[in-house]
């Protein structure tokens, strides 16, 4: 049930959120290897884990990410079917805290800038692709933050051509990057913890 079948049946995987966690950051050259597997489907919604390990089977990362299938066509939702959830062969889910899909927007956020979407951020769905909000929205992190745990919320898509527009929010243990329209609706809410600094 890979990519041409979606294809051919006018539907795909549209990432809705994701979480991931950072125990450590991969070295240059270093071995890792990388798993995924589907723990869920309920309604619209396909639940997806993910694990990177170093050689020795050490976590470097970990995470959940919430996924809808959509029709092409109409770009609407639609329902799962069951004989999806034989195919892909659910498997238990990771055992973390999980955030909630919904990500929580603050006041007062500092515009920091905007950018028109050009050709290199569109992916096979003609939509900027999820990488490029993540990338957008880490250029304004300070130099010195480490991160423990990256949240992202896709709310609706960007295409070729459109601005997006940055706000930011700093607090001692996050970073809060909002990517907007020209009417402030977003597009992504981007959430960066830090990790906790020795002697404080």
């Amino acid at each position: 049930m890979g990519i041409r079948f979606l294809a051919d049946n006018h539907i795909a995987w549209v990432l809705s959120s994701w979480q991931i966690c950072i125990n450590r950051l991969p070295l240059l050259n270093e071995q890792v290897k990388i798993s995924t597997w589907a723990y869920g489907m309920k309604a619209f919604y396909g639940y997806r884990n993910f694990t990177l390990e170093d050689a020795g089977g050490s976590t470097l990362a970990y995470a959940n990410s919430v996924w809808v299938l959509v029709d092409t066509r109409t770009g609407r939702p639609v329902k799962v079917p069951q004989e999806f959830a034989d195919t892909y062969g659910l498997e238990p889910q990771l055992e973390m805290e999980c955030a909630k899909r919904k990500l929580h927007i603050p006041d007062d956020m500092e515009k920091k800038g905007e950018i028109v979407v050009p050709q290199f951020f569109i992916d096979s769905n003609h939509h900027m692709n999820n990488e490029k909000y993540v990338m957008l929205a880490q250029q304004l992190l300070p130099n010195d933050f480490e991160i423990s745990e990256l949240r992202v919320e896709y709310r609706k898509e960007a295409k070729l051509g459109d601005t997006v527009i940055s706000y930011v929010k700093y607090t001692s243990k996050s970073v809060t990057v909002v990517l907007a329209d020209t009417d402030k609706k977003p597009y992504s809410v981007v959430e960066f913890l830090s990790k906790p600094v020795p002697g404080k």
